[in-house]
């Protein structure tokens, strides 16, 4: 009797699954994102609401304009009020949302005058209920708008040179700049020549308005490196070159929420007026070879990862640069403190003076009173930054003390403690519907609550609110990350609480995620109180409270 051995099965290779990239699976919509944004691209939604939206009232606005289309001018409806965190994610989009939007104005660069800024008051006064927020990408958000009131809004934003387009949305948002370009001594070189041609030049191009998600951009010179250049899709950042002089490292595809990842340097030196050139090309090859089919996989950071950043250099250079990149030197991570709060003089002998709105927060009659004490001082250039400071610049020696005492009186804050100059937030629930949590108003009561106990600190610490897993106040990189979610209480009752990421920040670590460790909301002031004195009994001479946290136990973190 014979046998025969069975011949193994080859297993067939598995087709590779369309990612939606422009240049290798072609232009069909993968998804109803990508055909709303093929059939219709979602600037021309601005006309309808001057002609029709506005007219007719929040009920005339279609869906697919609504969202996504409205992004693109700087518009996303606010959550619902008295819908609790529990019910992120059980209801939709068209269940959370009220019919009043959030605004967002841009400011490139972070670059504001005083009269922009009193317009910017007047229309919170007028049509936002007194809200605005400075953001940690140097814009201005308002709350509260009405549809019918939005084409008066944008033609005064429009007389004083500003505007709300491409605010949001699957295009560039706005380029994040050095609040002191072209006056801090500690400068590299003024990136504000590139910030201009991009935004005059680049900017409002069809091939930039249909990206496969957001796009988000810094350029500083400065050596602080001052805007956030390791969670950006795109950033340059002041670099001094031992043949050329100085110019910019550029990185690419940084990014944190629920899949952080660190950018990286294309090794390259780039000069001042080839930015605006690479800065195209790396927008361009997200937009050709960017994944589009899942919308959680949209981002830079995701081909970036796929393909390694030397074969991302050579598409690059190859295929959307004119000339190759010269090769470049690292620039050193600045490890000190990189936000700009007290006064420091400038290089022309003058002085610029950075102050504290608490975590952004400020009124519409708020502003119009800063724009008023800047015009009192003769000081014709504000600045927003990274860490929702505002920033007055050229000021004069004699007039440092009253200055900062006259922005005092206006609710801001010249001396804060490390906790007030520390600590940002999101938004939260008061108006995202992806939050779970209250994060602005906690974020406001846990300063006030530390100050009480604590006094101060003698080393910066940094403290984030975040209402969802999304990080848009930067969880993973802060001294103390609060990740809020939905968490249940002693008595077994779902209340908002927050998971803990301990000793992050930029350039150095991501946060120590304390496993299986959750904070009630109502119990927050006791934790953060507890962990703050446990690093000052336990720290050893000049020791940061990250470095603590490295060696600390587990149970002191607790």
């Amino acid at each position: 009797m014979t046998t025969t051995t069975a011949k193994p099965r080859t297993q067939r290779a598995r087709p590779r699954k369309p990612e939606g990239q422009w240049k290798i699976d072609g232009t069909t919509p993968l998804n109803d994102d990508e055909r709303i944004k093929q059939e219709d691209e979602g600037l021309s939604a601005k006309q309808r609401v001057i002609d029709i939206y506005s007219k007719q009232g929040f009920a005339s606005i279609p869906a697919e304009d609504l969202a996504p289309r409205f992004k693109w001018l700087g518009l996303y409806t606010q959550r619902k009020q008295n819908l609790g965190g529990e019910l992120t994610g059980q209801l939709d989009n068209s269940e959370l949302q009220d019919e009043f939007f959030m605004m967002r104005v841009r400011f490139d660069g972070g670059r504001v005058t005083p009269q922009q800024l009193r317009v910017v008051g007047e229309i919170s006064r007028d049509f936002a209920r007194s809200t605005a927020d400075f953001t940690d990408r140097q814009n201005i958000q308002l709350h509260w708008i009405r549809i019918e009131d939005v084409p008066e809004i944008w033609d005064r934003l429009e007389a004083v040179g500003l505007s709300t387009l491409m605010g949001c949305g699957d295009v560039p948002r706005v380029i994040l700049g050095s609040p002191v370009a072209g006056v801090a001594a500690d400068e590299i070189i003024d990136a504000t020549p590139a910030i201009d041609a991009i935004v005059e030049d680049y900017l409002l191009r069809p091939e930039f308005q249909n990206l496969p998600r957001k796009f988000k951009s810094a350029i500083s010179g400065n050596a602080r490196q001052d805007v956030t250049h390791e969670i950006q899709d795109v950033a340059f950042i002041g670099l001094e070159h031992p043949e050329y002089g100085p110019g910019f490292e550029c990185f690419v595809g940084g990014g944190l929420s629920t899949n952080p990842m660190l950018s990286r340097s294309l090794g390259a030196w780039v000069p001042l007026e080839r930015v605006p050139e690479v800065w195209a090309g790396v927008a361009g090859i997200f937009r050709d070879y960017g994944f589009r089919r899942l919308r959680n996989r949209a981002r830079l950071k995701f081909l970036v990862a796929q393909w390694g950043i030397e074969k991302f250099r050579q598409v690059l250079e190859e295929e959307y640069l004119e000339a190759p990149l010269i090769d470049g030197p690292s620039a050193p991570i600045h490890q000190g403190a990189r936000d700009h709060i007290g006064v420091h003089q400038q290089r022309d002998g003058r002085f610029y003076v950075g102050v504290k709105p608490t975590v952004g927060h400020a009124t519409g009659e708020q502003l119009i009173q800063i724009a008023e004490v800047a015009e009192a001082f003769g000081i014709q250039r504000i600045r927003t930054t990274p860490d929702k400071e505002l920033l007055f610049l050229d000021v004069e020696e004699r007039d440092v003390a009253a200055l900062s005492k006259a922005l005092d009186a206006t609710g801001l804050y010249s001396t804060p403690s490390e906790f007030r100059r520390g600590i940002i937030s999101c938004t939260g629930l008061e108006f995202c519907k992806l939050a779970h949590v209250t994060t602005k108003a906690r974020a406001i009561e846990l300063v006030d609550e530390l100050e009480a106990r604590l006094g101060d600190l003698d080393v910066p610490l940094k403290i984030s609110l975040n209402g969802c897993p999304n990080s848009c106040a930067r969880t993973q990189v802060a001294d103390i990350g609060l990740k809020g979610q939905t968490v249940t209480d002693a008595e077994g009752n779902r209340v908002e609480g927050f998971q803990v990421h301990l000793g992050g920040a930029l350039g150095l670590e991501w946060g120590r995620k304390l496993r299986g460790h959750k904070v009630i909301a109502s119990e927050l002031g006791d934790y953060v109180v507890r962990v703050v004195e446990k690093f000052k009994q336990q720290r050893e001479e000049g020791e940061q409270f990250r470095d603590w946290v490295l060696r600390a136990s587990e149970e002191d973190l607790q």
